[in-house]
């Protein structure tokens, strides 16, 4: 699913198996019985998942609020022109990111595709699978403004409810046809980190505490991810 909120630069989201099933959410405050679960879609290359990710899923999912936030890695982004890590490292990181997260699971359907990933088709993917919920599509400001970009934007809003998170510096300018849909702001302090960032603290040898978690960071470290 691309683009995730808090990898891209501004202007343009035990090494095993934590988290990999689908244990049952808490019911969301305020959900209705009967009336599907409330699911939020997270989507990016997470390459590395961010300390900033984790706010912005954490911040949806009590905003909300939500019975489950999927993370989602790409498969092979369309958007992302760049050779991106593999999809066994950013899998293996994102499941460190969320072990013992309340209602985070990942969400594979996209590593096992082929062809690019796009964030149409998952939904649509998903809701046929899985009907009846509520979904929410969580995205960044910048993702919000180029949203008339994304394949298939049309009919995307007409199948998810967007839950927007400022980004530092953005200010919110979407597509007519974008605005006039409602959304969802995240109450969330805006963010100002990228993945872009991370990666070349790495391969300079700079330290990266406060922006990944330590599990994240020691899988990176012991693979010597980002060092070429």
């Amino acid at each position: 699913m691309s683009p995730a909120p808090g990898r891209t630069k501004k202007g343009s989201s035990a090494e095993g198996h934590v988290g990999a099933g689908r244990a049952p959410a808490t019911k969301a405050r305020g959900a209705k019985a009967g009336a599907g679960r409330r699911i939020g879609l997270f989507g990016g290359t997470f390459d590395p998942p961010q300390l900033a990710h984790l706010a912005l899923a954490r911040c949806a999912r009590d905003a909300l609020p939500l019975d489950e936030v999927r993370w989602i890695p790409a498969g092979a982004p369309w958007q992302k022109p760049r050779d991106i890590s593999a999809a066994r490292h950013r899998e293996a990181m994102v499941r460190l990111a969320i072990a013992g997260e309340r209602a985070f699971v990942l969400e594979r359907c996209e590593l096992q595709r082929s062809g690019p990933s796009v964030t149409l088709q998952t939904v649509r993917e998903l809701q046929q699978r899985e009907p009846g919920h509520h979904w929410f599509l969580l995205i960044g400001a910048d993702q919000y403004n180029n949203l008339h970009t994304w394949r298939g934007w049309r009919e995307l809003l007409g199948l998810v409810t967007l839950a927007v998170a400022p980004r530092a510096g953005i200010a919110l300018r979407p597509d007519a046809v974008v605005a006039a849909v409602p959304h969802r702001m995240l109450p969330l302090p805006p963010q100002d980190t990228n993945a872009t960032e991370i990666r070349a603290r790495v391969a300079r040898g700079e330290p990266i505490a406060g922006l990944v978690g330590e599990a994240v960071a020691g899988y990176i470290d012991r693979h010597r991810l980002y060092r070429s």
